[in-house]
């Protein structure tokens, strides 16, 4: 096989980035792929099909390859091996990689299979060792994500995984390509005798491989979006069902007339509590809000039940000055509460306290929620739930509400550590990372308005599809 022509090599690179966005805009458009490829778990078979889907077209497009003379960009093997490794892992990727090298094996290129093979430990090696954002956030702008890097790192140096990413592919690139020049007639690579032309080729592979992480990306930023919203709006049903339940409205409203002769001042302020909490879980609520608005909130919701327990119900709060002002998901600590003094303190004759925490550690806020109570039997819940935990059974409504918004909000950054102990009472402790007021506002901007948000990025991923 006689080297192309550097011309030739330049427009079947550019033929490869149209190939590439192409394939992966059709990808976009299965419901079944999305579905798969967004799955938090996926069994083996799952995994299998999502190879097939992606692998399928891809082999046909190396028998073209071997077929058609000069029809170059239909291969890319090498790119999609890569890509199947930093998604799926090294299993699936060698499976995807000894599929797309059968039409080469049979055209006698026998190194294609070990050589994919190869590719493909190296990318779901990687997939171990980063975190799967780093990947999701690869930029096939690699313009950019080098800028964005030195401009990071002039002052303190630090590793970048997405560049270490970079770095790995444009190498591995380069390997194969002098591999292939050797014997073109065992491994089909580009090359080429211009180091020019060879920076090229060594260049568009990291290209090639972000474009499908970019659009696959949008659509699952989009589905983000759209959780948030289920969840939110579940979040506020929930409220409306659960703390404004007959039962507490009742209640509130027998402790409010027993006072109006007795002590009517108390009951002007049970009353204007009251009044506050309705408002407050009746109006649109932003996603993030300060700590000190959340603990107001808690303020008139214990002010009330303090009320109705006597003084049965003691509540301590050791809040940290330094936490007022950090922003936190909204209505995160009533559920919590609630489940304290309904499931730990209320059974007992003489009730107990709850105490409310918060400090900073790091560069995470951490708030805990402990009372003294009947406490959770251990075989009701794991010492450890991370924010990407699947449902358990036994947590409650409350806890699973919380573990969720915070597994949308923060992704696999936030924790949830629940501590029961038999007889002595059950603590919660929620971990996040510190949101400063950009990200506040950020926060405040994408989720004010969910439905308009989740249309512009369905309308980024058709203006994607319709370049490619």
């Amino acid at each position: 096989m006689r080297q192309p022509d550097p011309k030739l090599i330049l427009i079947t690179l550019l033929i490869e980035l149209g190939v590439a966005a192409a394939f992966s805009s059709s990808l976009a458009r299965s419901t079944t792929f999305k579905n798969l490829l967004l799955a938090p778990v996926r069994t083996s078979r799952q995994t299998l099909i999502l190879v097939v889907l992606i692998c399928l077209p891809l082999v046909l497009g190396v028998w073209i390859r071997v077929s058609v003379e000069n029809f170059l960009a239909a291969d890319l093997s090498f790119e999609i091996t890569i890509l199947l490794g930093v998604l799926l892992g090294p299993l699936a990727a060698m499976a995807g990689g000894a599929a797309l090298a059968v039409p080469a094996m049979l055209h006698h290129e026998f190194w294609s299979l070990p050589t994919n093979l190869l590719v493909a430990s190296v990318a779901g090696g990687f997939r171990h060792f980063t975190d799967l954002e780093d990947v999701w956030s690869f930029s096939p702008m690699i313009d950019l994500s080098v800028y964005r890097w030195v401009t990071r790192n002039l002052r303190r140096p630090q590793l970048d995984r997405q560049i270490l990413l970079l770095l790995l592919i444009t190498a591995l690139q380069f390997l194969i390509s002098f591999v292939s020049s050797l014997n073109p007639r065992r491994l089909f690579e580009l090359h080429s005798n211009s180091w020019l032309v060879e920076v090229a080729i060594c260049a568009s592979a990291p290209v090639i491989v972000g474009i499908p992480l970019k659009i696959w990306n949008a659509i699952r930023v989009e589905r983000q979006l759209e959780e948030q919203g289920r969840l939110l709006l579940e979040a506020r049903l929930d409220a409306l069902q659960r703390q404004i339940n007959p039962h507490f409205l009742f209640n509130t409203l027998n402790s409010i007339t027993s006072l109006i002769r007795l002590k009517p001042d108390l009951a002007r302020e049970m009353i204007g509590k009251l009044a506050n909490i309705l408002r407050i879980l009746l109006k649109d609520r932003e996603a993030f809000v300060p700590l000190h608005e959340e603990l107001s909130f808690i303020d008139d919701y214990l002010g009330i039940e303090v009320v109705r327990f006597g003084e049965k119900l003691r509540v301590v709060k050791e809040i940290a000055e330094n936490t007022l002002d950090v922003v936190v998901p909204s209505m995160l600590l009533q559920p919590l509460i609630e489940n304290s003094i309904k499931h730990g303190l209320e059974p007992r004759i003489h009730g107990g306290t709850v105490t409310i925490r918060s400090r900073i550690t790091g560069s995470r806020l951490v708030l805990e929620i402990e009372d003294d109570g009947l406490g959770i039997p251990p075989e009701r819940v794991s010492t450890e739930v991370s924010a990407d935990t699947v449902r358990r059974p036994g947590l409650g409504v409350g806890m699973r509400n919380v573990r969720e918004r915070m597994q949308v909000l923060y992704g696999g950054l936030a924790t949830v550590e629940m501590n029961g102990r038999p007889g002595r009472g059950t603590q919660v402790m929620l971990s996040m990372p510190l949101l400063d007021h950009g990200a506040e506002e950020w926060a405040k901007a994408a989720l004010a308005g969910m439905q308009d948000a989740g249309q512009r990025v369905a309308e980024a991923v058709r203006a994607i599809t319709t370049r490619s």
